[in-house]
């Protein structure tokens, strides 16, 4: 029997030339970010560790808490974390073409590397943040259910989810340079929009059904899960995926129409 490798060579080498090029590009990425900081790692989590002990210290020592579950501090890490690979990769594919022009205009690899290898650069980070997460979880006794076997699911759903927006945004910024700056607006309203320091079940009933169209609701409610049953919602997650979708479609859609017009303005 004929495998589809066999019977479709061309593919299969695009294929594997599109992985080599963005594992290269991304490795890159990495290795200029890293080399020029002493700290290195250090940094990827540290932001994010500061972020979660003011809003722990404000939550729980400053203010009676009435958002969240406890362990506090794990129900602000499991979002947290997730929030700044999301952030920063929106925030970085502002500059996706800008920042590297001349390559980008001279290499014939596909354009959508340029804007994936953010994603996946950014989603390393996550990755290597998790120790951070596990850690707390462990010191502050959160409890782990079956749950916990759906985190590769919410990775793999704010991944589909962080390429769709960032494919939308990279090729428009080109043309709007504005819109840099109206990303970055934007990023810090969705941050207190979407469920980061509360949850979903927080908010009033009449929000809770339009709060599952934001589909970082779906994304966290699966990081949570793990450590907290109750923030298991399963319409939130379909609604998540369906959106995440549908983003991707327009994602493509939008930069194979602006691609040639991105290289004609960079």
């Amino acid at each position: 029997m004929t495998t589809y490798a066999e019977a479709h060579p061309l593919q299969r080498t695009r294929w594997g030339r599109y992985r080599h090029s963005l594992w290269l590009l991304t490795t890159r990425d990495l290795k200029v970010r890293y080399s020029t900081s002493a700290l290195g790692y250090v940094w990827s989590v540290l932001d994010p560790l500061v972020m979660a002990g003011i809003y722990w210290f404000v939550f729980t020592q400053v203010f009676d808490r009435s958002v969240g579950q406890v362990p506090y501090i794990v129900f602000l890490l499991s979002a947290l974390l997730p929030w700044m690979w999301f952030n920063g990769s929106v925030s970085d594919s502002t500059r996706a073409f800008l920042k590297d022009a001349k390559l980008v205009r001279s290499t014939m690899i596909p354009r959508t590397i340029w804007v994936n290898r953010i994603v996946l650069s950014k989603g390393i980070e996550f990755l290597l943040s998790l120790p951070v997460l596990a850690l707390f979880a462990i010191v502050f006794g959160a409890q782990v259910n079956w749950a916990l076997a759906l985190f590769p699911l919410g990775i793999l759903l704010q991944a589909v989810l962080t390429s769709a927006i960032c494919l939308i945004v990279a090729p428009l910024v080109v043309f709007f340079r504005d819109l840099e700056r109206a990303v970055k607006l934007v990023l810090r309203f969705l941050f207190y929009a979407s469920p980061v320091i509360y949850g979903t079940a927080d908010l009033p009933e009449g929000f809770q059904f339009w709060a599952a169209f934001n589909p970082l609701s779906g994304v966290f409610s699966l990081y949570r899960a793990g450590f907290f049953p109750r923030e298991l919602n399963w319409f939130d997650i379909g609604v998540s995926a369906v959106m995440s979708i549908v983003l991707l479609l327009v994602g493509l859609a939008v930069f194979r129409s602006a691609e040639r017009q991105v290289l004609k303005e960079i």
